[in-house]
């Protein structure tokens, strides 16, 4: 049998979502409760990696097992056993062909961002603080460029193994929640560390530093020596995986809980 799950996690607890020897990772401490109630070595995979202190609310995995086992066990028995770092939030039975990597045609970011003159101690960890105002309305033209296929080597981390730059952003969009900020992006898929590089480059529009025209300098250079500095992991949250409608997977609001769900 083939199980997809539906998994929200605090990345502040662990170096990243990847299997490693030397720290805690998200995939290590789920695969670890899972194999439990299957009785059986389980390896999942995963729609998403995220790095170390990336949030998600809308990450996706996948895997097999043999036998049976009710939706419950991994909703209600993992999370009997997961820390309170880490939950599943639905389960359900997928074809075999199902892949939570492959399968999927798109990902969608929030990078959530504490505007305000002190920084914030409640919720600090999934938050990113600017104390300088932000101008979203300037963020949000710079924002035009970005949509479409485009080679985006310019956001792309030096570390990243991707043969290709190019991707496809289907949407990416600055709004204020009262002190908040957030940055709204989703793509077909994105290279490493893209999102928080493009909201490293939003902020230093937002925060008068750069005009928006800069930005499609900046993408046209395909050069990442020309960009800002990553942007903080604390922002950053995986909120949502798209897949073919066939595959019926649950679409839960996608969260961060403090914001609306759309």
């Amino acid at each position: 049998m083939k199980f997809a799950l539906g998994i929200e996690y605090d990345g502040s607890h662990f170096f990243g979502w990847q299997r490693q020897s030397h720290a805690a990772s998200v995939q290590q401490t789920l695969e670890a409760v899972l194999s439990k109630i299957a009785d059986q070595n389980i390896q999942v995979n995963c729609a998403g990696r995220t790095d170390t202190g990336v949030h998600a609310t809308g990450q996706v995995v996948s895997f097999e097992i043999d036998g049976e086992r009710p939706l419950k066990a991994w909703t209600m028995g993992a999370n009997t056993q997961l820390p309170n770092s880490v939950c599943v939030r639905w389960a359900q039975q997928v074809d075999s062909d199902f892949h939570a990597r492959f399968s999927a045609t798109a990902r969608r970011y929030r990078y959530i961002i504490a505007n305000t003159h002190a920084r914030p101690g409640i919720l600090a960890s999934g938050l990113t603080w600017c104390r300088k105002p932000l101008d979203v309305e300037a963020m949000n033209q710079a924002c035009q460029y970005f949509p479409g296929e485009q080679n985006f080597a310019s956001f792309q981390a030096a570390s990243c193994q991707s043969k290709t730059s190019f991707r496809y952003i289907e949407h990416l969009s600055v709004e204020r929640y009262g002190d908040y900020v957030v940055i709204d992006i989703k793509a077909n898929a994105f290279l490493h560390h893209m999102v928080r590089n493009i909201a490293g480059t939003l902020m230093e529009v937002g925060r008068g530093r750069k005009p928006v025209e800069w930005v499609k300098d900046l993408i046209l250079a395909k050069d990442r020596t020309q960009a800002p500095a990553t942007a903080s992991p604390k922002g950053l949250y995986l909120v949502d995986v798209d897949y073919p409608q066939s595959y019926e997977l649950p679409k839960l609001p996608i969260g961060p809980i403090f914001l609306p769900a759309e």
